[in-house]
């Protein structure tokens, strides 16, 4: 995780040097040419404030779904990112530019979060009660408010987030 975050500060620094240049790649909505910028956007920011306000729980929500295993994290990574992608490409007003990582931030709080409801593992559970009373204010972040904010891109992160782990305990819930 820490070499994920560190490229994304990389990228800032070049994008600063450019003139923000590469925040072109961010989500343009209602674009079809704008879907595959699904993939770009999460690891481009709106300035160092922006970078800043993800980068810490990008790295530890980031880091309690790696300890699952490599496959657990870039599956719900892949999930996340494309539902959240998704929710802002078809959500935001046409025009729209959608930058950050946010939108996996709110998929992986939400794994986190129902695990334990679909695993019934008191370990999981546990973590979900841990990781709610941290971060579960920042919920409040998936409902229209704040301008600027992409709330539909935090919303389907955290629909992703919810389908990554129904997807990844499946075998789990059979035993």
């Amino acid at each position: 995780m820490a070499a994920v975050v560190g490229i994304m500060w990389v990228i800032e620094a070049l994008d600063v040097a450019l003139g923000n240049s590469l925040d072109e790649f961010g989500i343009h909505s209602w674009s079809l040419s704008g879907l595959w910028e699904i993939f770009t956007a999460p690891w481009l920011h709106y300035g160092w404030a922006h970078l800043a306000g993800n980068s810490v729980p990008l790295f530890i929500l980031g880091w309690l779904v790696l300890v699952e295993g490599t496959r657990t994290w870039l599956v719900s990574a892949f999930v996340i990112t494309v539902c959240s992608g998704l929710a802002a490409w078809a959500g935001s007003a046409p025009g729209t530019v959608t930058l950050g990582a946010s939108g996996i931030v709110f998929g992986w709080l939400a794994y986190l979060l129902v695990k334990g409801l679909f695993t019934r593992r008191l370990g999981d559970i546990v973590l979900a009660v841990i990781v709610f009373l941290i971060y579960g204010s920042v919920l409040w972040g998936v409902l229209p408010g704040t301008a600027g904010v992409s709330w539909q891109g935090h919303l389907g992160g955290a629909v992703g987030g919810v389908i990554a782990a129904s997807v990844l305990t499946r075998d789990q819930r059979r035993r």
